[in-house]
């Protein structure tokens, strides 16, 4: 495997460093200004204004892999730009590659219709709307996507949506102009995997209401935000929904499998953050008459930290490898495998970075604990670990029957 990074990726990855650089860097501390002034549930100018500029650069779409409306970069040429993006957790909106509406994106180019595409797909890779997946429910082990109990009924030219989702990422931002729906439209289906069905909700339908944000660890994430939200008679036509009756769980795997791999080479870029600054932070502070960087603890766990970095973005750049080459189902496991690793090394990297700042490390001055919040909730997202270990653990022992 050579992972050996391509002429063009190289020159989009210094571009994109030095925007970072130049724009992402330095005003941190502005982005976290704006969302604490005012109505927090406002977008923030500065991201506006550097939508702007990631735009005219170039750096725009970079997601979306063999795609008319991008750069068509592959999964594993697009990787190291992911990371460097997710170096700051704020900033892969600014180039218009941050989740939910990434996913969105490939659903809607891989199974919309064209006027579905037209409405929705053309706005959202403008950057000029924000959207949510609506699929986890409160009532129901979601991390079994055949419990859920929201239904879509078919009546004469329309689909009636009823049911309580939460964790909707996206939700509670007012530019998020669409949900993405997933439910039943035939509970009785022999086959629990045909039950369900996707539909497109825009945001202003009679009968959608956002009953509160979730914050997360403390964290309500603003302006974006995650919501628990009740559908109560919502009708929408009938030509909203993806696809045929019974697709949406194929959707649903389609669209998991590369938001998966964007946050776990997201979270590489966060560890090696949380990396950064634990060592700046080691060489500069003195306890008991050295530097903490002289200190036996503090080199184990650097080096562990590097160790564990490198790691994960080895296998994550071989997952990569072989989605670009034998397609997503035949790289199940190892996209598995990278969603149970990434997320566990960025909560020991970043709590050890926590650790050697003392009590500013929970602090909101280095960004570290928000960091960990964003890290621990990722063990969830997409599936929880327990779920990913027994795919693989299945796929395994598949080897040997």
């Amino acid at each position: 495997m050579d992972f050996e990074y391509n002429a063009r990726t190289l020159e989009l990855l210094a571009r994109l460093q030095a925007f970072m650089d130049e724009h992402i860097y330095p005003r941190e501390a502005e982005f976290a200004a704006q969302v604490a002034e005012g109505d927090r549930w406002q977008p923030t100018r500065i991201v506006e204004e550097l939508k702007e500029k990631a735009r005219s650069q170039g750096l725009w779409n970079l997601f979306l892999p063999e795609s008319k409306h991008g750069p068509g970069l592959t999964n594993l040429e697009y990787a190291p730009l992911c990371e460097v993006m997710g170096r700051v957790i704020w900033s892969p909106e600014v180039f218009n590659c941050s989740a939910p509406d990434t996913g969105n994106m490939e659903v809607l180019e891989r199974y919309g219709s064209a006027e579905q595409q037209r409405r929705w797909l053309e706005p959202l890779l403008a950057g000029e709307i924000r959207s949510c997946f609506a699929m986890t429910e409160p009532a129901v082990a979601s991390s079994d996507a055949t419990n859920i109990e929201t239904s879509i009924v078919r009546d004469g030219n329309e689909y009636v949506v009823n049911g309580r989702k939460w964790w909707s990422s996206g939700a509670p931002d007012p530019r998020c102009a669409l949900f993405i729906v997933m439910g039943k439209t035939d509970p009785h289906h022999a086959s629990r995997h045909r039950q369900q069905s996707m539909i497109l909700v825009p945001r202003d339908t009679p009968g959608i209401t956002i009953l509160r944000s979730l914050p997360v660890f403390g964290y309500d994430d603003a302006p974006h935000g995650h919501g628990e939200l009740l559908f109560e008679n919502v009708r929408v036509p009938a030509a909203n929904l993806l696809q045929n009756e019974g697709d949406g769980f194929s959707i649903a795997q389609g669209r998991l499998g590369p938001g998966r791999i964007h946050h776990c080479m997201r979270l590489i870029g966060l560890a090696e953050r949380a990396l950064e600054k634990m060592c700046r932070r080691a060489l500069a502070r003195v306890a008991f008459g050295k530097p903490i960087a002289a200190q036996t603890v503090t080199l184990e766990r650097i080096a562990d930290a590097r160790i564990l970095i490198d790691q994960a973005r080895l296998l994550v750049l071989k997952a990569a490898q072989m989605m670009d080459t034998v397609g997503n189902k035949a790289a199940a496991k190892e996209i598995a495998m990278i969603k149970v690793a990434a997320p566990l090394m960025a909560c020991q990297v970043i709590d050890w970075a926590i650790q050697l700042h003392g009590a500013a490390g929970v602090s909101d001055d280095f960004g570290l604990a928000y960091a960990y919040a964003q890290a621990r909730t990722l063990r969830f997202a997409d599936g929880p670990d327990e779920v990913h270990r027994n795919h693989i653990g299945k796929l395994e022992l598949a080897r040997y029957s």
